[in-house]
């Protein structure tokens, strides 16, 4: 096993975002976790798997990360780091329907799912990956809430239009039928769930209500 891209004197993930061989660490970390995951799930997943793979020290992911919960909840902070932007097809309908169709295309490849898909079981088993996965997803609704705003500016939804309902509801019932239901998704029932959106913005179900919880925050008891 190759310990050569270790940094030992490396600050712990989220303290500072990290360079050079601190940030190699943390991505041969990252893919090994993935490649677990696609492979074995969440529950099989052991820290000897990610050490043998990524090259580094199982002692270094103990110390760093404190042992699976960590990796998993590390690696979706980094995938949440991303330059991904939403679509811009000049339209409300048209990114809506391009914002469902990511969904069915990056989850209806068994190759392409099987490790989001495994984030996803993990976070009901692990309270770290469950806040992990909710601020992943958290963030990129928050960066298509722009679809929503330049819907608004082109006069297509009303200005109180709250904008992270509308991304999340084009989304929701694709959610739905993978990770609850089992149903297979296709590009129809992509166009269907951004239609419906685009029909309930246009009669003005999502517009924002005095008092209403903001869209996306967490309830604490």
């Amino acid at each position: 096993m190759n310990d050569s891209i270790e940094d030992p004197d490396a600050p712990a993930p989220g303290s500072r975002r990290p360079g050079g061989r601190t940030a190699r660490t943390r991505a041969a970390v990252r893919d090994a976790v993935l490649t677990g995951l696609a492979e074995h799930g969440y529950p099989s997943l052991t820290v000897e798997y990610v050490a043998e793979r990524s090259g580094v020290h199982k002692t270094t992911l103990y110390r760093r990360w404190g042992g699976v919960e960590g990796m998993v909840a590390d690696a979706l902070d980094l995938a949440g780091e991303d330059s991904w932007t939403p679509p811009d097809t000049g339209s409300l309908a048209g990114d809506l329907r391009a914002l469902a169709r990511e969904v069915v295309e990056g989850f209806g490849d068994p190759a392409r799912a099987a490790a989001p898909t495994a984030f996803v079981g993990a976070a009901f088993q692990s309270p770290r990956a469950a806040d992990a996965l909710h601020s992943f997803y958290a963030e990129r609704f928050r960066r298509c809430e722009e679809v929503v705003s330049r819907a608004v500016d082109r006069g297509e939804a009303p200005a109180t239009t709250d904008a992270g309902a509308v991304v999340r509801a084009v989304s929701a019932p694709l959610f739905l039928r993978l990770f609850v239901t089992r149903e297979p998704v296709d590009g129809s029932l992509a166009d269907q769930a951004a239609d419906a959106a685009l029909a309930a913005v246009a009669a003005g179900v999502y517009t924002r209500r005095t008092g209403a919880p903001v869209t996306g925050a967490r309830n604490k008891d």
